[in-house]
């Protein structure tokens, strides 16, 4: 038996439309998986929802983190994973929907994952990095954890520190709660969809039409919001498509027409890779909106299991 649905699929085709329906339908609740809808103020760019778009639907894990702030996929599973367990609790049924693949296969697996950071150590290895190099820090992490340390480059700074605390934190290298978490059978059992379409020309011209919407309801505007509260540009938040981009422009090294084109260039980029990832997915069961009239019933019928 599914213990929850999950509608995958890349940008611009249709996810959050067929989520909504789907829990109208089903008496469910939508629990977005995007890993940049979760920032609050960063609204037009990352298509998140409008009140007339959730339709009354309950949306969750929308605006839970500040644009300054690192947020990483175990954070996402754990809010998650408490998410829906309180749909269920309500008896209501669970719609994950969002094209973010690492954070929607992890939370289906129920990864485990290492502790959030300390201060103290963090700390303390940060001013070891500055002080003597991170040569030292990577030192330490080759005497504490090999395993890790062999796969890591000297120039990736910020894995090198974290892989090292989590050995001070927890007393065990990274490479053991990797192992861990990968062991255990997963957390979910899903129903899977995927919303595509089979003429590329069309999921392309839709995120053009997308772009082209997003700066008519003032995206330039938000990023100048953000940076205007004093948002880092080097973020993870503003590294983001589009919000990237139009900071680009903001600072004068482009026009606000060239960063359009750009966006719709890397959205296009990013969708091959969103279904590069899911297609080694041979769980979901693909809707195509450019030869399916109506996403609802198709979905419906593909959950039921009924033959074509």
């Amino acid at each position: 038996m599914n213990d929850l649905i999950c509608i995958a699929g890349p940008t611009a085709s249709g996810k959050t439309g067929l989520a909504v329906a789907l829990a109208k339908a089903l008496n469910g609740e939508v629990v977005s998986c995007d890993s940049m809808q979760i920032y609050r103020g960063m609204d037009v760019g990352t298509a998140k929802p409008t009140p007339e778009e959730m339709q009354g639907v309950p949306h969750h894990l929308l605006d839970v983190a500040d644009p300054g702030e690192d947020f990483s996929v175990g954070r996402y599973v754990r809010l998650a994973t408490e998410a829906i367990t309180d749909i269920h609790r309500r008896g209501r049924t669970a719609i994950v929907a969002g094209g973010t693949g690492l954070y929607l296969d992890s939370l289906v697996k129920g990864e485990e994952f290492a502790p959030p950071s300390r201060e103290g150590e963090r700390k303390f290895l940060e001013d070891a990095a500055e002080q003597k190099g991170i040569e030292y820090v990577y030192d330490m992490l080759m005497e504490a954890d090999p395993e890790t340390a062999e796969r890591l480059h000297l120039s990736d700074r910020k894995r090198i520190i974290r892989a090292m605390e989590v050995f001070l934190i927890t007393g065990l290298p990274l490479s053991w709660h990797i192992a861990q978490s990968r062991q255990r059978p997963p957390r979910y059992r899903p129903a899977w969809l995927g919303l595509n379409f089979r003429d590329r020309a069309k999921l392309y011209a839709r995120i053009d039409a997308r772009v082209d919407q997003m700066l008519a309801q003032g995206l330039e505007q938000e990023v100048q919001r953000l940076l205007d509260a004093g948002v880092d540009p080097q973020t993870t938040a503003m590294q983001a498509i589009g919000y990237k981009e139009l900071a680009s422009a903001l600072r004068g090294e482009c026009t606000v027409e060239e960063a359009a084109s750009r966006i719709k260039q890397a959205s296009r980029n990013y969708a091959k890779r969103q279904l590069t990832w899911f297609r080694r997915n041979d769980k979901i069961r693909w809707i195509y909106p450019d030869e399916t009239p109506d996403l609802l019933q198709r979905a419906l019928k593909l959950l039921a299991r009924e033959p074509d």
